[in-house]
């Protein structure tokens, strides 16, 4: 692993492959570390000439965590958000794109294929808005365009993902259950689910930083982050956009919505996937991103 400084924090991350050979910069999405982008998804991406680079946002893993700042009460956050009043919150997208940024400076990449999930392709879109020339093609997996329109999650995984989970270190099997029950819960129906990667995933990304509080830095980032669409219509690199059928949190119309909303963008619409990337689904996007990275502009 690597630690690098950008944009005032310390990011860590793991780079695959040549460094000669074309950048693939892998962004997390919410609450979750570097990996998420496990080593066999990144080895397959090597195998088709790429340099892959792995990392932690700020405010998980190894990264910088920002505990100078308390994590914003939601209550407080939607009733600002509902009058119209612009938070205060630790950060935006717009910083955490710019920390992204600041990493392709730190590998002296030029340009990079960006592949974001969840809360990382929010990442992704403001980085292809924001820093085209930067961006060489566009992935953007199970997000979402901020459309105040579209549908919401579904009441029960919302309340799942943001309900307050048992401290992993001094209730280990609680924290375990309580985890390992959302992660069935997103995981779409085409797939078995596999309760013992689950729970290999959960307690080395516990081992390695847990941070209530930084899920909610992060989640007050999402909350102010304005809609993208108007911005979405000028991006020019090759886009593709990666949604399950099966997603509770972001339903399979914000993928349909990211898609329309930038030029020429393709939708891979998984049947069956929820909220996750399975193994099983590995072979296919590799190939969709692989292809997507080769398009002309």
């Amino acid at each position: 692993m690597n630690r690098v400084e950008s944009n005032g924090v310390e990011l860590v991350c793991e780079a695959f492959g040549a460094p000669s050979d074309q950048a693939i910069l892998l962004v997390a999405g919410l609450g979750t570390q570097m990996i998420r982008w496990t080593v066999p998804f990144c080895l397959a991406l090597v195998a088709r000439g790429y340099h892959v680079i792995r990392f932690d946002n700020r405010d998980a893993g190894y990264s910088t965590h920002i505990s100078h700042r308390a994590a914003p009460d939601f209550g407080e956050l939607a009733a600002a958000l509902i009058a119209g009043r612009a938070p205060d919150v630790p950060y935006t997208l717009h910083d955490m794109a710019a920390d992204t940024v600041g990493l392709l400076d730190a590998f002296s990449i030029d340009r990079a294929h960006v592949v974001g999930r969840s809360m990382g392709g929010m990442i992704a879109q403001v980085m292809a808005c924001e820093h085209p020339e930067r961006v060489a093609s566009l992935t953007s997996i199970m997000s979402s365009t901020g459309n105040p329109s579209l549908p919401p999650p579904t009441p029960d995984a919302m309340a799942m993902m943001t309900s307050p989970a048992p401290d992993p270190f001094s209730d280990e099997a609680g924290y375990l259950a309580h985890s390992i029950a959302f992660a069935r819960r997103i995981a779409g129906s085409r797939y078995p689910f596999d309760e013992a990667a689950a729970r290999r995933l959960i307690l080395e990304e516990a081992r390695r930083a847990h941070d209530r509080n930084g899920f909610g830095r992060q989640i007050a980032a999402i909350a102010v982050s304005r809609d993208r669409r108007s911005r979405l219509a000028t991006v020019s690199a090759p886009t593709l956009v990666i949604h399950g059928s099966d997603d509770p949190l972001f339903p399979p119309a914000c993928g349909e919505d990211t898609a329309a909303s930038i030029p020429a963008a393709e939708l891979m619409l998984m049947e069956g996937m929820g909220h996750d990337l399975p193994p099983q689904l590995y072979g296919a996007a590799v190939e969709a991103i692989d292809r997507t990275a080769r398009r002309r502009p």
